[in-house]
């Protein structure tokens, strides 16, 4: 088990190591001058301004030296200042980063109380009238955009009917913006629920269940929704990942004051510290829940503690 886990958590320390680099390539990637392209919509930038810039990000260095001095930041918690206001980049994230979490960890919730359930009951009442229109509901789920639904959410819910606010950062203000990013992963819980069900039915553990007489409710209960929600629990930890990278319109859409709109705004201010900055902590959070979930994966599954 502890080999298991290691092994994970030397392959996500890979990742950010791979990570830190394209960061710092990130700033070279952009044709031209960079610090130039950041001052282009500022007036009476003066060059020694320009080129005092230049030196903080140690655009005057070579690459590797660039990268050494990057990492060197690093270890010391240093990730840089923002261009507009010289706030400590770090300190700008961590005031966003709980808002963007607990958006992703509502959604989730949301999604797995409605998809979860919902796969469970069409795997059970399979080739039915059920089975079919609560796939077709899942299929309508998938198909509509954060964005559209967004949308829809906030026309209906807060401006027809004026139960919700617009926007905000409140517990009510919560509500639109999760739905959002959980109604569609809901759909997407329930097709994969429903499949992997329908397949762990139909092996021969569950078979002999049946044979020796057990009710199907007690069958489906304690060998069958066990091993049903391995794949989906492999799928939380990939969707959990999808719901930050969604958070980034959503947030928009709501003005939900979290590291999505954070970068969104950066992207617009050319201030690529705060950009730096987000997709280092965005690719540390996306390898921290791949080995929490992968560890869950090996609780739910002995072979894999065995392996």
């Amino acid at each position: 088990m502890w080999r298991f886990i290691g092994t994970r958590v030397a392959m996500g320390a890979l990742t950010i190591w791979v990570t830190t680099m394209l960061v710092t390539l990130l700033i070279h990637a952009v044709p031209g001058d960079p610090v130039q392209i950041m001052y282009a919509q500022s007036q009476g930038t003066t060059p020694e301004q320009i080129e005092q810039v230049r030196r903080s990000l140690g655009l005057d260095r070579s690459i590797p030296v660039q990268y050494l001095m990057y990492l060197e930041r690093l270890f010391q918690g240093d990730l840089g200042n923002t261009i507009r206001g010289g706030q400590p980049v770090l300190e700008v994230i961590m005031q966003r980063l709980p808002n963007t979490l607990v958006l992703a960890v509502a959604s989730m919730f949301i999604a797995i109380v409605i998809g979860v359930p919902i796969g469970f009951l069409a795997a059970y009442r399979e080739g039915t009238i059920v089975d079919i229109g609560l796939m077709v509901l899942a299929i309508a789920g998938i198909s509509m955009p954060h964005f559209w639904l967004g949308l829809m959410l906030l026309f209906f819910f807060a401006l027809e009917l004026g139960w919700l606010p617009v926007s905000g950062n409140g517990p009510m203000n919560l509500i639109l913006p999760a739905l959002t990013l959980g109604l569609s992963n809901a759909a997407i819980f329930a097709r994969l629920t429903r499949s992997s069900m329908i397949d762990v039915m139909n092996q021969d553990f569950v078979q002999t269940a049946f044979a020796k007489g057990l009710p199907k409710a007690i069958v489906l209960r304690r060998h069958v929704l066990r091993a049903g929600l391995l794949p989906v629990v492999t799928m939380m930890g990939l969707q959990f990942a999808f719901m930050m990278g969604g958070a980034i319109v959503v947030e928009n859409i709501f003005s939900w004051n979290g590291v999505g709109r954070m970068a969104v705004e950066a992207i617009f201010q050319r201030d690529y510290p705060i950009i730096q900055g987000f997709i280092l902590t965005f690719s540390v959070v996306v390898v921290v829940v791949a080995i929490a979930v992968d560890a869950l994966y090996a609780v739910l599954d002995p072979r894999i503690r065995r392996a």
